[in-house]
């Protein structure tokens, strides 16, 4: 799926320009994405799917990124679904001790996913971002199933999505986080608010939601393992994205080079120098970006996989930023003006370091750990 993630990525850069300019979800894109069968990647075999670990999702973002980072960014959501419900394998399950009805939830999910459906994440809220532990966000046991009240924001796809991950603490016990897959409905509300600097075409507005799901929508069929999911395993949630702004960061080497060479300036040497600084940042950030991934189909929850998790999530927005503004600067004034590549991609690398964890959030973690603290609970706020 490697070549079909190239083969792709043109095309989806030759439409970014528009729907960056309009703020309007990629609909084609993830037309191609569902023709192409991208949906069940992290899906196993046995349930129709492409059975992708996380080194091999990490490949196919990095180059869906540079095509177009905004239905990246939107794709990874839907991996981290699906590849989170993947990573629940029949032994962990028994571990968890976790009902068989949960078991039969989750395949019906996947199998969904390898069938075409594509889910969003409602998690981060006004006030708390993606932090679990300060959801407002709540549900409550009703005959049946759950009632979950509460609103979101930044929910990437938001309005196009076949069912939305929504986090959210219980009523009864706020310490007690759960997650839930909600299908569109009258109980969920799409608010138009996303206009913002970068990432644009990930249609990541408000969502409200009023509604009763079915127990079956309490993914794992125990409450409260939303919390232990996030520090036992933290990829998904964190390194996930890293691999996208590497191929947003690689896009904008690429679109720098292009640049140069059609007006000729290859000849001054600043310019080739910022090119190789950035090619040579590009390449080191990608290779820790991997090194995590690797480590996470190895390894999954091991101290040091988390540790290169955290890792790559800080040099992926780090290095997405830097380069960003300095292959802006090697192309000159020209390449600010509006629908120019760079232009577009120094804004949407710009979320980078920004975008959970964000990258003071990863480097204090990580100097935490090196000093010999528990860096996951170890602050004055907590990480979840």
């Amino acid at each position: 799926m490697i070549d079909e993630a190239r083969r792709l990525a043109p095309r989806f850069a030759a439409r970014a320009a528009a729907s960056d300019r309009d703020g309007s979800f990629p609909a084609d894109d993830f037309a191609d994405l569902r023709e192409s069968g991208f949906f069940g990647l992290m899906v196993p075999v046995a349930l129709g799917g492409a059975g992708a670990g996380f080194l091999r999702y990490a490949d196919i973002a990095y180059e869906l990124a540079r095509g177009n980072g905004a239905t990246a960014l939107i794709f990874n959501m839907h991996a981290s679904v699906t590849g989170a419900l993947a990573g629940v394998t029949d032994g962990l399950a028994d571990a968890l001790g976790l009902p068989p009805e949960a078991l039969t939830a989750r395949d019906d999910h996947l199998r969904a996913a390898a069938a075409g459906n594509w889910y969003a994440v409602a998690m981060s809220e006004r006030g708390a971002g993606s932090r679990l532990s300060q959801l407002s966000t709540t549900y409550e046991s009703v005959d049946g199933g759950y009632r979950i009240t509460g609103s979101k924001t930044f929910c990437s796809g938001a309005g196009h999505a076949d069912a939305y991950l929504v986090a959210a603490r219980s009523a009864a016990d706020p310490s007690q986080v759960s997650q839930f897959l909600v299908p569109p409905g009258d109980g969920l509300r799409v608010e138009q608010t996303w206009d913002a600097l970068g990432m644009r075409a990930t249609g990541s507005h408000d969502l409200h939601i009023d509604t009763t799901v079915p127990a079956s929508a309490l993914l794992g069929g125990l409450e409260g393992l939303a919390l232990v999911a996030a520090q036992l395993s933290p990829h998904w949630m964190v390194a996930s994205y890293a691999a996208v702004y590497v191929g947003v960061a690689r896009a904008a080497v690429d679109a720098a080079v292009e640049h140069v060479n059609a007006r000729k300036l290859g000849g001054l040497p600043a310019i080739r120098a910022r090119i190789g600084r950035a090619d040579a940042a590009v390449a080191a950030a990608h290779l820790a970006v991997r090194e995590a991934a690797r480590r996470v189909d190895e390894e999954p929850g091991d101290p040091e996989t988390n540790r290169w998790v955290w890792r790559a999530k800080l040099l992926a927005g780090t290095t997405a930023a830097e380069v960003a503004a300095s292959m802006l600067e090697a192309a000159g004034t020209s390449a600010m003006r509006r629908g120019h590549p760079l232009e577009r991609l120094y804004r949407d690398a710009r979320a980078g370091s920004l975008q959970p964890a964000t990258s003071d959030v990863c480097a204090d973690w990580l100097g935490v750990d090196a000093l010999g603290g528990d860096p996951d609970s170890d602050g004055v706020a907590p990480r979840w």
